[in-house]
């Protein structure tokens, strides 16, 4: 198939239609006319990447929409939500029991909705648990009891009014908790506990290569909200002991990779 006959096909797409349209009935211009083509596909569609299992797609709220509007005529994400984190649920199932899985789902869900431009309401949360509304506001509670933020549509502040179960899991690791003793603590898996360390120490790291914000947040795939709240923990630390603590896995992740004996001269 030469070039000439390919084009014809393309121009024959639905796509193609309805960008000719656009542009020519309703006189937008051509990157208008494609963002308007996107927009359309992605809400039609749904999202590109398909949920894995334990996922769900969900609409949601986006995170600025103003308060007061009614639902049809506020925007709306669509996001996709982890409900069943596998056997990271089933640690802390086993472990603690059925409300304190519901309350990390409840942790995870919110930070989920935050990071792809969300936010979740009560409703949403009991909604995708399967319970009520009534069971969500006593969890939320316990939660805040132990000093963890929840970003919900009701209570969404900006980040350092208060910290997150991200934030408060390496600020008890910078104290001196081991990775065993901040998942009894806080009611979580290790390996997530582990990621979450981990994961801060590599924001440290490039923050202090003098990356910008948005640099690594392109890097590391997260949001900056929580990379604005990492940072926030790494000042609030600042005494002698949670240096020395954080520069043992800053030096062990800048570290060269050993040589096999093999490759060894």
């Amino acid at each position: 198939m030469n070039s000439d006959e390919l084009a014809r096909l393309q121009a024959k797409t639905p796509q193609q239609r309805l960008l000719t349209m656009l542009q020519q009935d309703f006189k937008f211009a051509p990157k208008i006319a494609q963002a308007i083509l996107s927009e359309a596909q992605a809400c039609l569609l749904g999202p590109t990447q398909s949920p894995r299992a334990g996922q769900m797609s969900v609409i949601l709220l986006k995170r600025d929409a103003p308060h007061g509007q009614s639902l049809c005529q506020t925007q709306t994400v669509e996001v996709l939500w982890t409900i069943d984190a596998g056997p990271e649920d089933q640690a802390v199932l086993d472990t603690h029991g059925i409300p304190a899985c519901r309350q990390v789902r409840i942790q995870r869900l919110v930070d989920e909705a935050l990071a792809q431009g969300a936010v979740a309401s009560q409703e949403d949360l009991a909604r995708a648990l399967q319970v009520s509304v009534r069971t969500i506001k006593r969890d939320c509670a316990v939660l805040h009891a132990q000093g963890i933020y929840l970003p919900t549509r009701g209570n969404l502040k900006g980040i350092g009014r208060g910290q997150t179960h991200k934030a408060l899991i390496v600020g008890r690791w910078l104290q001196g908790e081991t990775y065993d003793q901040v998942a009894w603590h806080t009611h979580h898996a290790l390996s997530c506990v582990r990621r979450y360390v981990q994961t801060f120490v590599r924001v440290v790291n490039l923050h202090l290569q003098g990356f910008p914000l948005t640099e690594i947040a392109l890097l590391l795939q997260l949001s900056q909200p929580l990379l604005r709240e990492y940072l926030a923990v790494y000042q609030r630390y600042d005494d002698p002991f949670c240096r020395q603590r954080l520069q043992e896995q800053l030096s062990r992740l800048t570290a060269p990779p050993a040589l096999s004996k093999k490759g060894a001269r």
